[in-house]
């Protein structure tokens, strides 16, 4: 009898036991569950808070871009027009010549990325593959290109191309200090073409990070084939870089685009530049229609900008997926 009691005495403890165990599993399933939705709601309103404050200026201007001449001295119309017009975009549109200009600043920009990719490209190639002497002195300089602001050297950007002199040429055979190549694009041209274009050091950075990530298998079976350098880099490599192109694609044409800084320093012409356009076009809408009220001219300015970013917007939009595929293979994420 003792036996049998103590049997019972042990299942009963057992049981107890099991249930203690049961509740606190319980309870640390409910502690987890709790702090994973705390994360949740934090992470929720982080978000949203971040968002709101990147897109609220963007959401602002796409609104009052509609908006008529009722609508901006309206106390009640705070973001949605109730007399929506697009009248503004016509204006804005005809006063940027923004066929003409749009075109003309597409060509520009398509033609330095595509040099960019080259030359960028290649140099990326070269620094990856290849060992030559005082390269990490080379690449360093590289880098440093990506670290010094331009503003610090604008003043010897600008009178090297104010008075441009290719090893004293110009001076041998004309007795002239140089050329003055402002107010053209030529020095962009030649900017890009020798590797110092607008964020080429971050280029060449983005494809030698990608193409030391490659296998060198690839190119070992190339040699073996018979391949030289130049059929491997063309035919092999380009191709296996595609996402890296794209990605080094978006950046280029977006900055480009979106350049004021070498523009004005070389004083382009705005015919050639979207970015330099939609600067003036609050005071080129003030003096061609006379709009005097500076309330009205901005909502002009509104659906220019509209106007400007809609292509790149666009081009992004086709992109998304293989940008964001070449920026993780790139090594540049975060």
């Amino acid at each position: 009898m003792e036996l049998i009691e103590k049997m019972k005495q042990s299942k009963d403890s057992i049981k107890l036991f099991a249930n203690s165990s049961n509740r606190v599993n319980e309870q640390k399933k409910l502690l987890s569950k709790t702090k994973r939705i705390l994360l949740n709601v934090l992470r929720f309103i982080l978000i949203v808070g971040i968002s709101y404050i990147i897109l609220s200026p963007l959401i602002t201007i796409i609104s009052r871009s509609f908006f008529s001449a009722e609508d901006v001295y309206n106390p009640l119309v705070l973001l949605l027009p109730i007399n929506p017009t697009l009248e503004n975009f016509r204006i804005a549109a005809s006063r940027m010549s923004y066929v003409s200009t749009l075109t003309s600043t597409i060509i520009y920009v398509l033609s330095l990325m595509l040099i960019q990719l080259f030359i960028c490209s290649m140099v990326g190639y070269g620094f990856a593959r290849f060992n030559f002497p005082f390269k990490k002195l080379l690449f360093a300089c590289v880098i440093f290109t990506i670290i010094i602001p331009t503003h610090t050297i604008m003043l010897p950007i600008y009178m090297h191309f104010r008075k441009f002199d290719l090893f004293g040429l110009v001076q041998l055979f004309t007795g002239k200090d140089g050329i003055n190549l402002l107010s053209t694009r030529v020095p962009m041209y030649i900017m890009t073409i020798f590797g110092c274009g607008l964020r080429s050091g971050l280029y060449i950075y983005i494809f030698n990070q990608f193409f030391r990530g490659l296998p060198k298998e690839i190119e070992e079976a190339a040699f073996i084939d018979g391949a030289g350098s130049f059929y491997t880099y063309f035919r092999i490599m380009l191709v296996n870089a595609i996402p890296s192109i794209i990605t080094v694609s978006v950046f280029s044409i977006v900055w480009q685009y979106n350049d004021m800084f070498y523009s004005k320093l070389f004083s382009i012409k705005a015919d050639y530049s979207m970015s330099i356009k939609i600067s003036t076009l609050q005071a080129t809408i003030q003096n061609m229609d006379k709009i005097t009220d500076p309330k009205l001219a901005q909502i002009y300015l509104y659906a220019g900008i509209v106007l400007t970013v809609l292509p790149v917007v666009l081009m992004y939009i086709g992109l998304q997926k293989y940008f964001m595929e070449g920026v993780e293979r790139s090594g540049i994420v975060g």
